[in-house]
């Protein structure tokens, strides 16, 4: 009997320990995310990501809102500058019909004087002439031939030109009209 009480009380203690263990184990080790937590956290980050994504769509629609509105008003006023250089060129052709009993020689003075005005205009604005010389070789990209006439040069070379042509910076705005010399 004595053996029984004996290992009645072994088997006390080691419950006893065994219980004290896993008190301690529980409170040592933290509580495993439940489904529920789990679940809240995943909805919350999902949230937030929609946030986010909806922010950035607006964002980009604002930008090209913006990017629409200065390509509209570059469209609108690109010609501003030049306008503006042609203001003096009409304030000087509408001063010379205003005076009266001018001379031949003054308005030959104040025409010449418009054309500078004119061509200072359009060097500021980039607008060149296209002027071939005689006896220069027909370039069908600046240069449209109006007929071909016998002459004295090379075949396709400008003879005459009848009508100058313009280039704003790189691109024709007008070709040059001429006659070029026929083949021999």
């Amino acid at each position: 009997m004595q053996d029984m009480e004996k290992q009645e009380a072994q088997n006390e203690q080691q419950a006893a320990a065994a219980a004290d263990a896993a008190a301690e184990g529980v409170q040592a080790a933290p509580a495993e995310p439940t489904v529920e937590d789990k679940l809240a956290a995943a909805e919350a980050k999902v949230a937030e990501m929609q946030d986010a994504f909806l922010r950035a769509r607006a964002e980009g629609e604002n930008i090209r809102r913006r990017a629409q509105d200065d390509i509209a008003k570059a469209h609108k006023f690109a010609i501003e500058g030049f306008a503006e250089s042609l203001l003096a060129v009409k304030d000087s052709l509408e001063m010379a019909l205003k005076i009266e009993n001018a001379s031949l020689e003054s308005l030959k003075e104040g025409v010449d004087m418009t054309l500078k005005q004119l061509s200072s205009a359009f060097e500021k604005n980039k607008l060149q002439e296209v002027s071939p010389q005689t006896g220069e070789k027909l370039d069908p990209m600046k240069h449209q031939a109006v007929s071909a006439v016998p002459a004295e040069q090379d075949a396709n070379t400008v003879v005459a030109v009848l009508q100058k042509g313009y280039m704003i910076s790189d691109r024709l705005l007008r070709p040059a009209l001429v006659t070029v010399a026929q083949g021999k």
